[in-house]
């Protein structure tokens, strides 16, 4: 019981770090619908290509925490510090390259935008956020130290005072209070990028004075050396939230077509299950800390150990949630629900149908996250994208084409990402079981 405690102390403050985020883009873009509609309108595909760019190198920024993980299992404080700075250097060159992206980006969105007004909007928010590129991965570096090491507490009230920020700032920047401009669509960028170099420069001193106070160990190589490793297993990482971002997107715009209601009641279930996915994110990062730390320890045993307890408790916590959301379906969907008697009617059936794959889906989801995240603390890095993009390009989005030229209803498309998480499972499942992590070497091992 001792070990479950544990887990859920590491995990509670990522989880809730994860809704934590959900909670102030939702009030994000609640004041641009207040502003105008048509920010509101291009908020959606400006974020959503700048999350694309920034999140691969971001990802990879990111894994640095594994390496830190690693180490801090091996008792080598030393190399704990070093893996930071090499994360900041890869973050230091990430925010370049982003920046040297916005010309690319510029014309993705000319090339998609339906309106010269929304391009103008478009444009402009993701290119403040590109241009910000820098401290969305550096905080990161910052953030991973610290998650590697098992202090997730201080990541979680960096994110809290970083969203309370970008949420205290939105207004003033948007509809220009207190006779500051009015910045529109621009403001609420600026809000968020100032908020990530306040998140990164608190997270960046906290760990300047931990490793100037720990000391110990020997650094047995350089940060510059350390970051062709990092790149190596983190490549595949970042990859595979690109990919897994992408096959997302393709399935949300084949939904569209199915009608405007059935649209409607896809993006409310999809706006749940979002909020009852984000505490299985912070499992998954427990799992990969948790797994990377018993390998620096070279304890398998631990490892696999871990990772089973971490996966019972994701998959009690999930079917928990979907338990609750069918119980509490109609008074939910209400809130998105049109006005009209017999339009509410057909949402409310139609959402009941979805909300039951959805439970599906997330109990499933749960579990091949969490041994994903396992695979990655082992450094396993390679297959877990090779299959995720397997799945969702050669299972998923053929099926999705079937459903979409023979019988095209929402209740079928979303079986299919039943579908596509049940194989995704069963593939991470095997991978797992068969402890061929157990041969990748990260890093020396304690004795």
């Amino acid at each position: 019981m001792r070990a479950y405690i544990d887990i859920l102390k590491l995990s509670w403050p990522l989880a809730l770090g994860m809704i934590n985020n959900a909670v102030m883009q939702f009030i994000d873009r609640a004041y641009l619908a207040g502003h105008s509609m048509a920010a509101f309108e291009a908020v959606l595909p400006a974020s959503t290509l700048a999350w694309v760019f920034t999140g691969f190198f971001q990802a990879i920024v990111a894994y640095s925490g594994v390496f830190v993980a690693q180490y801090h299992g091996a008792k080598n404080p030393a190399m704990c510090a070093t893996s930071f700075r090499a994360a900041s250097l890869i973050a230091l060159a990430s925010g370049a390259i982003v920046a040297a992206l916005v010309p690319a980006a510029t014309w993705i969105l000319s090339a998609t935008a339906p309106a010269a007004e929304l391009l103008a909007l478009e444009r402009e928010y993701c290119g403040i956020c590109l241009f910000g590129g820098f401290f969305v991965c550096a905080q990161m570096a910052a953030a991973a130290y610290f998650t590697g090491r098992g202090r997730t507490r201080i990541v979680f009230w960096a994110n809290l005072l970083a969203n309370v920020i970008n949420i205290v700032l939105d207004p003033f920047l948007i509809f220009g209070w207190c006779g500051l401009p009015r910045l529109g669509i621009a403001g609420a960028a600026y809000a968020t990028v100032f908020s990530m170099a306040v998140q990164w420069l608190w997270l960046t001193a906290c760990a300047v004075r931990d490793i100037r106070r720990d000391g110990g160990g020997e650094a047995t190589e350089s940060a510059a050396r350390l970051v062709l490793r990092v790149l190596r297993f983190g490549v595949p990482s970042g990859a595979y939230n690109v990919l897994s971002m992408l096959s997302f997107t393709a399935f949300v715009f084949v939904t569209e077509k199915v009608g405007d209601l059935e649209f409607a009641v896809s993006n409310a279930v999809f706006t749940v299950n979002y909020l009852l996915y984000a505490p299985m994110e912070g499992f998954a990062l427990a799992a990969q800390t948790l797994v990377g730390q018993a390998r620096g320890r070279g304890d398998n045993a631990a490892a696999a150990a871990d990772a089973r307890r971490t996966v019972l408790l994701a998959v009690a916590v999930a079917a928990a949630f979907a338990l609750a959301a069918l119980l509490l379906c109609r008074p939910v969907l209400s809130v998105f629900a049109p006005p009209d008697p017999t339009q509410a009617g057909e949402f409310l059936s139609l959402g009941l149908k979805l909300f039951l794959l959805m439970g599906c889906y997330l109990v499933l989801d749960a579990v091949d996250t969490v041994l994903c995240g396992a695979l990655r603390g082992a450094g396993d890095t390679k297959f877990v994208m090779a299959w995720m993009t397997f799945c969702a390009f050669g299972v998923w989005m053929p099926l999705v084409w079937i459903v979409s030229k023979t019988s095209f209803t929402m209740p079928l498309l979303w079986t299919t990402t039943v579908a596509y998480v049940a194989v995704l499972f069963v593939g991470s499942f095997i991978r797992w079981r068969r402890g061929r992590w157990k041969a990748i070497k990260l890093v020396d091992q304690a004795a």
